[in-house]
């Protein structure tokens, strides 16, 4: 923040936010990817939003499973799934999954670098779809901890207007190989 001259995320300093184990969260798809040109530049390496296609496979893994971890809510995740928790829960909770991933699909949605647009799929690439060229709303997936269900399917998507904060939105890294 202090690089960038960007402001404070949303609830950066309130309590059940602030401890370094959490998610950071409350930032907007334009406050990630600003982070991610900053660490671009202090890695020397070229990070990003996954796209759609990307997250997707990531959390899905090798398998055809309804979640990260197969068809049945793992015992792990906080109250069995059921919400609204007070604030997300410990990014280190839980089994990798097949990609060594921690906490996909559930605790915090994650900005994608896609435009949401809720027919692409009927219409786009089979293989590895970017998402369309413009939109209104960005695209972001996994569950979130203040929902009903705090963990989501793989397939689900939802979408937000890039410039909001919620502090149950939140970002994962990726990097092309």
């Amino acid at each position: 923040m202090d690089a960038t001259k960007h402001e404070p995320p949303r609830d950066w300093s309130h309590p059940p936010f602030a401890q370094a184990d959490l998610p950071v969260v409350g930032v907007s798809w334009i406050d990630a990817v600003v982070y991610c040109a900053w660490r671009s530049e202090q890695d020397g390496r070229p990070v990003r939003l996954p796209t759609e296609a990307e997250w997707e496979f990531a959390a899905r893994g090798r398998q055809a499973a309804l979640f990260p971890w197969g068809d049945v809510m793992p015992a792990w995740i906080p109250n069995g799934g059921r919400g609204p928790l007070q604030a997300p829960w410990p990014v280190t909770l839980g089994e990798p999954t097949d990609f060594g991933l921690l906490g996909i699909a559930t605790n915090v949605h994650e900005w994608c670098a896609d435009w949401y647009d809720k027919d692409y799929y009927s219409r786009s690439p089979e293989r590895n779809p970017a998402g369309p060229d413009q939109g209104v709303r960005r695209a972001a997936r996994g569950g979130a901890w203040r929902h009903a269900r705090t963990m989501c399917r793989v397939t689900l998507r939802s979408h937000l207007v890039p410039s909001f904060r919620y502090n149950d939105f939140g970002f994962r890294l990726a990097r092309s190989l």
